[in-house]
């Protein structure tokens, strides 16, 4: 697909009134800007960089179908992500999946799998002070930590610690209250912390010079 730059936020009203024009080239662009990010989000949720593709492309779809009934309430970005949001815990829920498979397990695509969530990390914002120091082992832990996380814990941290979303962004793409979110995302950073622990704990009790 197309490489589309980020929109300013003039530049996005612009399309978003052309798209109520009916002009559909302006949707075109305006689905351009956000496929990536809605790609990672999708990505991140289901860990399958295959399913995501196609959640990606589903949720556009949706957006086409759909944008007519797009009155501006809410952010579009917030819109958007709150569809993919929807397909990607129902994409979960329908195959079961309550826990990712680990980045460092056997199977299909695992270690394209580990590359393209860690790329995708790097690719889609500066890091902060704690990622730039972290070793490639920290980062496989933190996104299998992530893994680990229920659809609805994961959903939270996601949009609030890697998109920056703000609580009122959040509680509208998950329909939930804002008092909700934040104690859903406290509950999640708790999880993660937990889960952390528990992947350096077989490190950490193995003996040095250890065969295995």
């Amino acid at each position: 697909m197309v490489h589309h730059p980020p929109l300013s936020p003039q530049r996005e009203n612009q399309l978003l009134e052309q798209v109520r024009a009916g002009n559909r080239g302006a949707l075109g662009e305006l689905l351009g800007a956000y496929h990536k990010q809605v790609y990672h989000l999708c990505l991140r949720m289901v860990s399958n960089p295959s399913d995501a593709a196609d959640l990606a492309q589903d949720v556009l779809l949706k957006v086409i179908e759909h944008i007519d009934d797009f009155r501006g309430g809410s952010k579009f970005r917030t819109w958007l992500f709150r569809i993919a949001m929807n397909l990607s815990i129902s994409h979960l829920r329908k195959r079961k999946v309550r826990k990712a498979v680990s980045l460092e397990s056997a199977g299909d695509g695992g270690d394209d799998q580990a590359a393209a969530l860690k790329s995708m990390i790097a690719d889609e914002r500066e890091p902060g002070p704690q990622l730039s120091v972290q070793t490639s082992e920290q980062v496989d832990r933190l996104l299998a930590a992530i893994e680990q996380l229920d659809e609805g814990l994961r959903g939270v941290i996601l949009l609030r610690d890697l998109q920056e979303m703000e609580y009122s962004q959040i509680a509208e793409v998950l329909g939930l209250p804002i008092g909700t979110v934040k104690s859903r995302l406290f509950r999640a950073r708790l999880a993660l912390r937990q889960a952390m622990v528990d992947l350096e704990r077989p490190n950490a009790e193995k003996p040095t010079g250890a065969d295995g």
